[in-house]
Formats: structure tokens, C-alpha cells, sequence
């Protein structure tokens, strides 16, 4: 019950709701936010270009999903493991990190990866090179993905089981509205701004 109340104090800011369809609740997250419980929830979110990384421990049954977006570096040769990826890193490295405080071992961990759709117009697939570094982070970091799904045209819905390692996957075909890409290049905006700024300091596992 202590651990239940952690996870919702820290996490207050995840838009929760229902559906009649699932017997858990779900946590929405957006770009740039993460989600993990040891509590059976759901993760929900929808993505384009992004990635989501959904992770558990199926031994501590904790686990839990982010959602992020690799900045484009200025110029191609700039293209390295520095602050091009800094996003990526902190993203990946934060959902993992709130694993292992609730009980994972590193070395148990489940790893599943969806998005890196190339939904945008333009020779730059920001898809492909989002699918190309998350890959390149695990096998730094000496963990295998046990399921990838990256890549296409098509954004993806993503229902994220974190007790389970379920994972329900719908792709759009026909988008109805601008909201997915309004809500990535909002995201992508804030990256470059936030680029100028200090660096923070990020805990590595």
C-alpha cells in the first residue's frame, strides 16, 4: 500500500481514466512523460515519429512505459552519442531507473519497443533514426528487446499491460486530425529550446 502511494504522488501529474473494456486503469502519457507502477495498471499513448519503450521486471511484476523524441542535431556531423541524444537517454534511463527503486534487477528486465513511424513529408525520416538509437542504447547497456515494432508509416496506439508485458497495438491508418503531428512538433519545439539550457545531471544505472 506504501509503494501504491509512492507511485500515485509521483506520478500525480498522468492523466488517469477508464474503460469498460480493461479491468486495470490506464495512465495517458504524453511525449516527453513516463509512467511506471507496481500495481497492475495500464499505460496508454499514441505515437508517430516517437518511441515508447515498455519495460517490467516479470519477476517483481513493476513495470511501465515512456514516450519520446530524439532532436535532430543542427548539423549531420554533429550526429554522435552527445547532446543529440540527451533526451532519448534521460527518457530511457528514467523509466529504468523508477524500475529497479520498485524491486526490478536490471538483468530481468523485459523490453518492448514500438513508434519511429515516418509520418512526416521530407527526405529526414526522424523514425528511422529514433529506431536506429534506442537500439543502439540497449546494446550498450547490455539489455536485448524482446519485441520491436518500429518503423512504417503508420502512427500507433499503444495499450501497455505492466504486470503482464501485454501489449495491444492498433495502427492508424487514416488520422482524422492534425493532433499527433501538432502535438510532436510541439514537443520537438521544446527540445531545441531546452537545448540552450544547462545540462541536469541524470543518474545512470
Amino acid at each position: 500500500m506504501v509503494m501504491a502511494q509512492a507511485d500515485s504522488d509521483q506520478f500525480a501529474h498522468i492523466r488517469r481514466m477508464r474503460d469498460s473494456r480493461f479491468s486495470h486503469e490506464i495512465a495517458s502519457i504524453l511525449p516527453g512523460e513516463f509512467f511506471v507502477s507496481a500495481q497492475p495498471m495500464i499505460v496508454y499513448t499514441v505515437l508517430g515519429s516517437c518511441i515508447s519503450a515498455c519495460i517490467r521486471d516479470p519477476i517483481a511484476r513493476v513495470g511501465g512505459m515512456n514516450h519520446f523524441m530524439l532532436p535532430e542535431p543542427k548539423e549531420a556531423a554533429s550526429d554522435s552519442w552527445g547532446e543529440s541524444t540527451r533526451y532519448g537517454s534521460y527518457a530511457m534511463e528514467s523509466l529504468i531507473n523508477e524500475i529497479l527503486k520498485r524491486g526490478g534487477l536490471k538483468s530481468r528486465l523485459e523490453v518492448k519497443l514500438f513508434g519511429a513511424g515516418k509520418i512526416y513529408e521530407g527526405k529526414i525520416d526522424v523514425g528511422a533514426r529514433n529506431a536506429e538509437w534506442v537500439l543502439g542504447f540497449l546494446k550498450m547497456e547490455g539489455l536485448t528487446a524482446a519485441k520491436v515494432d518500429l518503423g512504417d508509416v503508420y502512427p500507433r496506439k499503444v495499450y501497455y499491460f505492466t504486470d503482464a508485458g501485454r501489449v495491444l497495438v492498433k495502427k492508424i491508418e487514416r488520422l482524422k486530425n492534425s493532433t499527433i503531428f501538432d502535438r510532436e512538433s510541439e514537443y520537438a519545439s521544446k527540445i531545441q529550446a531546452r537545448k540552450q539550457e544547462p545540462a541536469e545531471d541524470v543518474t545512470l544505472f
